[in-house]
């Protein structure tokens, strides 16, 4: 046999053995990815914005029964359901919500379950491979893999700032929640939404979201270390003249003050919001309950207009 004939055939035998010990990788991790069903009722103010149903998906992150997932499938949820791999099915009670990060704990009376071992993220960095698990229903499950593209900084429109948010290429499979790993087979992430808008990828909370405040999670129901932050309520896009507002939360303090549809953020408390991430941090100076000073591009006329920091968890926390 030629050298090129054995170069060949060795590249074979490699990677078959690499994909079956990755597949024995997942089947073994299968156990731990749980499927979510929520239903909320219609009097919860998430309800018009995410609607009365919701499926999710989880990962047991403790024997005893903790499952860890993304906040908005279980927010206001008054009956959640798990499903796991195998069939059997389990009433969940909701433990504690990070509404500034974005997640979830959940608990089964169940002990003995699969968990999860947990990893670092910081130590991934761009071009490192990773792959999700996702539930796509009671008993399904599907697995996607890709590299990291961006570690780093993450903005949203509904208030939502991530110091270090995980992008890949692997896009989320199921429903959200489900966990990133890395090769390994380390849990590094929770996924928490696909990234339309700038391909196939997906952003993931990295897992010393829940690690770190883990104690807190289970002793009070949320992360109190963390000053409370004054939240608007609002849908925020930006221009390159400043922030426009494209949205408002149902009832919360944006819409209760007059604030409107199209109108131009210039400046908060005569701090000037030149971007959206001036406009979170600054916000995130005062707290709920502060009276704020907006100052607002209306009909080509500058408005002053004056808010009352809101609390999201309390405007959204269950009935």
């Amino acid at each position: 046999m030629d050298s090129t004939r054995a170069a060949t055939l060795w590249q074979f035998v490699y990677s078959r053995v690499a994909m079956d010990a990755a597949v024995e990788l997942v089947k073994h991790l299968l156990p731990s990815v749980v499927y979510i069903h929520a239903e909320v009722p219609a009097a919860h103010p998430s309800a018009t914005i995410l609607g009365l149903e919701r499926m999710g998906t989880g990962t047991v992150v403790d024997p005893a029964g903790l499952i860890l997932t993304v906040n908005y499938v279980v927010m206001g949820s008054d009956a959640i359901q798990v499903s796991f791999a195998a069939g059997r099915k389990a009433r969940a009670e909701l433990v504690g919500q990070d509404f500034e990060v974005g997640l979830a704990l959940l608990r089964v009376k169940r002990q003995g379950l699969a968990a999860v071992e947990i990893g670092d993220s910081r130590s991934l960095e761009r071009g490192d491979a990773v792959f999700a698990l996702g539930a796509t229903g009671a008993q399904e499950r599907r697995v996607a893999n890709g590299l990291v593209t961006y570690v780093g900084e993450f903005e949203a429109y509904w208030e939502y700032l991530l110091e270090r948010g995980l992008v890949s290429n692997a896009p989320n499979p199921g429903y959200g929640g489900g966990p990133l790993f890395t090769p390994t087979g380390r849990m590094v992430g929770v996924v928490s939404l696909n990234l339309a808008e700038i391909g196939r990828t997906s952003l993931a909370i990295p897992a010393e979201c829940y690690l770190g405040n883990r104690e807190e999670f289970l002793r009070y129901g949320r992360v109190v270390s963390r000053p409370r932050r004054a939240w608007l309520g609002v849908f925020a896009h930006p221009l390159e003249e400043g922030v426009v507002i494209a949205g408002l939360v149902p009832n919360g303090p944006a819409a209760k003050s007059g604030l409107k549809d199209g109108d131009l953020i210039l400046s908060l408390d005569a701090e000037e919001v030149q971007s959206r991430r001036d406009l979170y941090l600054s916000l995130w100076r005062r707290g709920p309950g502060d009276r704020i000073t907006l100052e607002v591009m209306r009909d080509n006329q500058p408005r002053r207009l004056e808010v009352t920091g809101g609390d999201r968890a309390d405007f959204f926390r269950q009935l």
